[in-house]
């Protein structure tokens, strides 16, 4: 099964694009990628079209998601709620769940 391919919003800590990577999980981030305080719109068109799942604690996301028929998905986690550890495990988990297709226009709350 293919691992899910993520992309870190700018506000979700690089130590974690970090532990993702080392688990073997293909991971970008906003700022590698030249799109940092670049706005919603752009950010997220970007997770499409390189076909990567959003990991973000923005709620804007979910906005921007809800009024599409369809996105590669989205792992959302408030801030604060998860430790840098936890968010870690978790994404993993859900990189080792879910297939890209099943993951089109998801969203998991972590």
């Amino acid at each position: 099964m293919p691992l899910l391919r993520l992309h870190l919003d700018e506000n979700v800590d690089p130590d974690i694009a970090d532990g993702l990577r080392a688990q073997g999980i293909n991971v970008t981030t906003m700022q590698e990628v030249g799109l940092r305080t670049t706005e919603y719109n752009q950010q997220f068109e970007f997770a499409q079209r390189e076909q990567r799942i959003l990991v973000t604690h923005d709620r804007d996301f979910l906005r921007i998601a809800a009024k599409l028929q369809e996105h590669c998905g989205i792992i959302y986690c408030p801030v604060a709620v998860r430790s840098i550890g936890e968010i870690i495990l978790e994404s993993a988990a859900i990189a080792g769940r879910f297939t890209p297709e099943e993951m089109r226009g998801r969203v998991e709350y972590i």
